[in-house]
C-alpha cells in the first residue's frame, strides 16, 4: 500500500476516536451540573452556554499558535501533543466537584485542541495533488461519522456507567488515537531552520492573505459554516412545531439531525474524486447550488418525513463544500505555511459559525422558525455571489500565471 492511503486510513482511524470522544460529551453536559448540586434552571442554562463556549474560545485563539509551529516542527508532532493534551485534560473533567472547575478545564482543553485542522494540513501536504480531494473527502467522512456516533455512544455509556465514568473513556480513546498516531503515521517533512527572521502572528496572516484568492476563500469558508451550523440548535424546536403531539420528538429531531451527517459522510469522498477530475471549484459551487435548492422547501414542509429526506439531500451536497475549499486552499498556500494557513481558515469557520448561530436565533425569534432557511439559502447565495466576483477571476488568473 502507498505510504499516503496508509497515513490516511491511519489518521481517518485517529479523526474517527477523537470527533467521537469530544461530541459525547455534549448531550449530557446539562445533567452533569446538575449532579454537581446546580438546582436553578437558569443557573444550569448559563453554566452550560458558558462551558460549551470556553472550548471554542481557547481554540479560536489558540489555532494560530499551533499552525506555526507545525510550519516548524511537523504536523504529526501537532497531532500527538494535541491528542496527548486533550486525553489528559478530558480524563480530568471526570474529577471535577464543581462548575468552575470543569470551566477552568475546558479552556484548557480548547487550548489544547487542534487535532483535526492538523490532520488536514497532514493529509493536504503528504498526499499527492491529483488525489488530495478524493482523500480530504475521506478524511471529513470519518469526522463527521464520529461527530454522528458520538452522543449515541456518549449517551449509552452515561446510562450504563455514569457521567464521570464517560470522561475517562473519551480521555482513553483520544489517547488511543495519539499512540496511533506516534507508531503508525510517517512524516515526509524537513524541519524549517530559524534563520533570525521572526514573524509575528499579524505578519503571517498578511502575508496568507496576500496570497490571492486565500483570502476570499476564508470569508467563503465563514459564510459556508454560518450558514449550515447556525440553523442546527433549532433543528429540534422545528420538528417540534412540524409534530406538536408526539412524545418522541426528542428522538424524532435527532433522526433530523443525523440523517445529514450520515448523507454527508457518504457523499464527501465521491464528491472528492469529481473535485480530483473536474476541478474542486466546480464541485464546491455546485454543492453550495444543490443546498440552495434543497433549503428552500425546508422553510414550508407540513409534515416531518419530507423534511427529514429535505435534510438528507442537504446532507449529501454538504460533503462536497468543506473538503473541496480544503483542497483549494492547499493549492494556493505560500509554501512552507500551510499548517498557518488552515489554522487561519480554521478560525474564519470558528467565527462562521457563531456569527451564524447568533443570525439565526435572531431570525427564528423575530419572524419565525421557518424562515431561518429562508436566511440560510440568503447565505448561501451571498457566498455564490462572493464566489463569482471574487473567488472565480482569482483561481483563473492565478491559473494563467
Amino acid at each position: 500500500m502507498e505510504k499516503w492511503k496508509r497515513n490516511l486510513y491511519i489518521l481517518c482511524s485517529g479523526q474517527f476516536l477523537t470527533m467521537s470522544s469530544l461530541s459525547c460529551v455534549t448531550p449530557f453536559l446539562p445533567l452533569y451540573l446538575q449532579q454537581m448540586g446546580l438546582t436553578d434552571p437558569k443557573e444550569v442554562l448559563s453554566w452550560t452556554g458558558l462551558i460549551y463556549a470556553a472550548n471554542l474560545v481557547t481554540a479560536f485563539l489558540f489555532s494560530p499558535i499551533w499552525g506555526k509551529l507545525a510550519d516548524r516542527y511537523g504536523r504529526k508532532s501537532m497531532l500527538v501533543r494535541s491528542g496527548i493534551g486533550m486525553a489528559v485534560t478530558i480524563t480530568l473533567m471526570g474529577f471535577v466537584t464543581s462548575p468552575l472547575q470543569l470551566l477552568i478545564l475546558r479552556l484548557i482543553n480548547g487550548m489544547m485542541t487542534g487535532f483535526s485542522p492538523a490532520a488536514i494540513a497532514f493529509t493536504a501536504t503528504n498526499t499527492p495533488p491529483e488525489r488530495s480531494g478524493y482523500a480530504l473527502g475521506i478524511l471529513h467522512a470519518s469526522a463527521v461519522g464520529g461527530t454522528i456516533c458520538g452522543p449515541l455512544l456518549g449517551s449509552l455509556l452515561a446510562v450504563q456507567f455514569g457521567f464521570r465514568a464517560v470522561f475517562s473513556s473519551t480521555g482513553l480513546c483520544i489517547l488511543l488515537a495519539a499512540i496511533i498516531v506516534i507508531f503508525w503515521i510517517t512524516e515526509s517533512f524537513e524541519k524549517k531552520e530559524r534563520n533570525g527572521e521572526k514573524t509575528d502572528f499579524v505578519q503571517d496572516f498578511r502575508q496568507i492573505v496576500a496570497r490571492k484568492p486565500i483570502g476570499a476563500l476564508f470569508v467563503s469558508a465563514a459564510l459556508v459554516r454560518a450558514a449550515m451550523v447556525g440553523t442546527l440548535p433549532l433543528i429540534p424546536l422545528y420538528v417540534q412545531q412540524l409534530v406538536p403531539h408526539q412524545d418522541n420528538v426528542v428522538i424524532l429531531a435527532g433522526v433530523a439531525t443525523a440523517v445529514m451527517g450520515i448523507a454527508n459522510m457518504l457523499s464527501a469522498p465521491q464528491l472528492g474524486k469529481w473535485g480530483d477530475r473536474f476541478g474542486s471549484e466546480r464541485v464546491f459551487n455546485l454543492a453550495v447550488l444543490g443546498t440552495i435548492t434543497f433549503s428552500i422547501p425546508q422553510a414550508f414542509v407540513q409534515q416531518l418525513w419530507p423534511f427529514i429526506a429535505l435534510r438528507f439531500c442537504t446532507g449529501a451536497c454538504l460533503g462536497g463544500m468543506m473538503p473541496s475549499l480544503h483542497v483549494l486552499i492547499r493549492q494556493y498556500a505560500p509554501k512552507g505555511m500551510e499548517s498557518r494557513t488552515y489554522s487561519y481558515h480554521n478560525c474564519a469557520v470558528f467565527l462562521g459559525g457563531i456569527a451564524g448561530t447568533f443570525l439565526m436565533g435572531a431570525i427564528a425569534t423575530h419572524f419565525g422558525l421557518s424562515l431561518i432557511f429562508i436566511g440560510q439559502t440568503l447565505l448561501l447565495i451571498v457566498n455564490q455571489l462572493w464566489m463569482r466576483l471574487l473567488v472565480v477571476p482569482k483561481l483563473l488568473a492565478s491559473a494563467e500565471k
